[in-house]
C-alpha cells in the first residue's frame, strides 16, 4: 500500500485482550485487517444513512410454500421492482419451506422500502435486509 500510514491508539487492555480473540476468532492474519474492515463497515452504515446513496443490499425470505397465493405476492412484488432487483435466489429447505435471497441495488430509502415490503408480506417467517455497498469510495 503506497500510502500506508501508522499509528497508534491506548486502548484498555481488556479491550485489546477481547479485540485479539475476536479476531483470531474470525481468522484475520493482524489486528491492522481487522481494523480497517471496522473502519470500512462504519463508511458503510454511514452511506445507508444517507437516502440517496446508491446502494446494494440483500433479503432473505423463509416462507412456506403451501402459504396461499404467497410465492405469487413476493413474486409480483419483485416484478414491480425490476428495476432495483438485480437477481433472486429461490432455495427449497425441505418439503415445506423454502429461503428466497433477493439482490438489491438502488437509493438507500428505495432499497429499505422495498425490503420492508418483501419482509411484510403476510406468510413470511423471517425476513432480513443485509446492508452493504457498491464498493465506490471504500479504500
Amino acid at each position: 500500500m503506497p500510502d500506508t500510514v501508522r499509528f497508534g491508539v491506548s486502548i484498555d487492555a481488556r479491550l485489546l485482550d477481547r479485540f485479539d480473540k475476536l479476531i483470531e476468532k474470525k481468522g484475520y492474519s493482524n489486528r491492522s485487517e481487522a481494523v480497517r474492515d471496522l473502519i470500512r463497515n462504519a463508511f458503510v452504515e454511514e452511506q445507508w444513512a444517507d437516502e440517496n446513496q446508491e446502494t446494494v443490499g440483500t433479503v432473505s425470505l423463509v416462507y412456506d410454500h403451501h402459504t396461499r397465493e404467497l410465492s405469487d405476492k413476493l413474486t409480483g412484488r419483485q416484478h414491480s421492482h425490476h428495476k432495483e432487483i438485480i437477481s433472486t435466489l429461490h432455495v427449497h429447505l425441505d418439503a415445506n419451506h423454502c429461503l428466497e435471497v433477493v439482490v438489491i441495488k438502488g437509493r438507500a430509502k428505495k432499497i429499505k422500502r422495498l425490503a420492508d415490503e418483501l419482509i411484510g408480506t403476510k406468510g413470511v417467517k423471517h425476513g432480513k435486509l443485509m446492508t452493504s455497498t457498491t464498493g465506490e469510495g471504500l479504500l
